[in-house]
């Protein structure tokens, strides 16, 4: 490689990501968090559910008692259950039947606790930590779609900066590789653990890349193609991918016939396997032309692509459209659900994601030690005062932001165990506050190391009171929930006592700030 191509991507990989560190440091702290999304939730709940993300119970005891108390008939009803939580989504749609009251032709939506019998009327209200984390890992609480986009260019720029870095260490990178050097002066330092957990982390990172920004800046990707091969019509493409549900049209001829979902789904079972329903769509409920639409997907462990789906006459009970999940699975569900499937690392059990979670902390890692290379190649004696402290200053931003955040997530597990109410303006209105505040002070502290100790020490310390506030709280202590075999609320107990021990190890035996080398010139 020649010296301009290699100062080019070198100075590539540099700007894009010091550009880029610090929102990528959010993503990746809080996506590392969101691999437990699930557990989370049901840790802050006090719930215990089934591993297998399916409906709940029987889908004819649901409608039962939504029929208790809303008038079906004529309506679109849609169960679902797309998060490994205890409640489900319910969403009714306006009565087609002309006779019907104007309160029966309004939408309803809820989220339904089967196992309470309770609903929860709005998104807002049903929202939980988990939630605000895995939202917060996409920049979701920036006002719609500007977070998201945001959060795709920083994985898209997130991409240059990967390639270009391996790029850059390519005729080193095995040697290198093996190449250590704590004791040797600090850029040194930083750039050995730069390198080395980088290319450990590779792998991981590029998938993690490609898929975000996939996700996030598809909607900017696709106007192209809806202008051109569609000439506009983004219902039409929605259709083609297999987004749309198909339209049934509402006769008024009411069904005089028992409703009986739960054999559909016993003989969905019987013949595709390990079949798990997700979701259940009924068009024109009680009329002659009722269908049901049921859709899911076969156990990882069966097969990684099995998503399927039957629509049934109900009048008839035959079979009006299906997908078969054990059919060999098509070029768009692979590409789609593999995504997916990619980015959740929800495919291999617990295992993957524990390595996920670990491999985020590790790119969380790489990020600062990216910070702290910038900063020390900046800070020599032929570089002016002010840009020297300038380049301080945007490094000590950066470092107080990023590294506050493990203190204040902590103390925000700790906050919902213990508060009345837990919903969006609770959590937005604790977690940034104390955020902003934490930030604050460390930037006003101007000494990078200092914010380095205390907010690992002060993380450590609160991650090491969540398993005891939630015994406090719940009575759920970790040797309870292991006895009773409540696996997503030990996971999280043992998630905080693991990483509140790992802070406080490094905090107190790994950093060395006293050395005069690892602390750059302060402004």
């Amino acid at each position: 490689m020649g010296n301009r191509i290699y100062n080019i991507l070198f100075h590539t990989h540099t700007v894009s990501g010091i550009v880029i560190s610090v929102a990528l440091y959010v993503i990746f702290f809080t996506g590392s968090f969101s691999f437990f999304r699930d557990e989370i939730a049901n840790w802050q709940r006090g719930h215990s559910v089934s591993q297998d993300d399916a409906l709940p119970s029987s889908l004819d005891g649901h409608l039962n008692d939504l029929s208790k108390e809303y008038n079906l008939y004529g309506r679109e009803v849609e169960l679902r259950h797309y998060y490994n939580e205890r409640s489900i989504s319910v969403n009714l749609g306006a009565s087609k039947d002309s006779l019907a009251s104007e309160e029966e032709k309004a939408p309803v939506f809820f989220y339904l606790d089967p196992e309470a019998k309770t609903k929860t009327d709005s998104y807002a209200s049903n929202y939980h930590l988990g939630e605000f984390l895995y939202r917060l890992h996409f920049l979701d609480q920036i006002p719609y779609p500007y977070g998201r986009y945001l959060a795709g260019l920083v994985a898209f720029f997130f991409l240059f900066a990967i390639i270009t870095g391996i790029l850059v260490h390519w005729n080193k990178i095995v040697s290198n590789f093996y190449i250590f050097r704590p004791w040797a002066k600090l850029k040194t330092l930083w750039t050995d653990a730069h390198t080395a957990l980088g290319v450990i982390g590779f792998p991981f990172q590029f998938v993690y890349a490609v898929t975000g920004a996939f996700f996030l800046l598809k909607g900017i990707l696709i106007l192209p193609l809806v202008a051109g091969l569609y000439d506009g019509d983004q219902n039409q493409l929605f259709e083609d991918l297999e987004y749309n549900h198909p339209v049934y049209e509402f006769q008024n001829e009411r069904l005089d016939q028992t409703i009986n979902l739960d054999q559909y789904v016993a003989d969905m079972k019987e013949e595709w396997g390990d079949f798990r329903v997700t979701e259940t769509h009924i068009f024109n409920y009680g009329d002659q032309n009722m269908h049901a639409a049921i859709s899911g997907y076969l156990g990882y462990n069966t097969k990684l692509n099995g998503l399927g789906y039957r629509i049934y006459k109900i009048a008839d009970g035959s079979v009006a459209q299906e997908k078969a999940p054990i059919a060999q699975t098509s070029y768009l569900d692979g590409v789609k659900n593999m995504m997916f499937r990619l980015h959740f690392g929800d495919y291999a059990g617990y295992g993957l994601r524990v390595i996920s979670f670990i491999l985020g902390l590790v790119s969380c890692f790489v990020i600062l030690s990216g910070i702290m290379i910038w900063l020390v190649a900046r800070d020599k004696k032929n570089i002016p005062e002010k840009r020297r402290k300038f380049n301080q200053q945007v490094a000590n931003w950066y470092m107080a932001i990023c590294l506050t955040l493990l203190p204040v997530t902590a103390l925000e597990f700790l906050i919902v165990k213990f508060a009345p109410a837990v919903n969006m303006g609770f959590l937005y209105k604790t977690y940034f506050p104390i955020w902003l505040f934490a930030t604050v002070f460390f930037i006003l502290k101007k000494d990078i190391a200092f914010t380095n100790k205390w907010t690992l020490i002060s993380g450590g310390v609160l991650g090491l009171l969540v398993p005891v506030a939630n015994g406090i709280a719940t009575g759920n202590w970790i040797w309870m929930a292991y006895q009773n075999g409540y696996q997503h609320i030990l996971l999280v107990d043992l998630l905080w006592l693991v990483l509140g021990v790992a802070s406080l190890w490094i905090a107190f035996f790994k950093l060395r700030t006293e050395r005069k080398e690892l602390t750059p010139t302060q402004g």
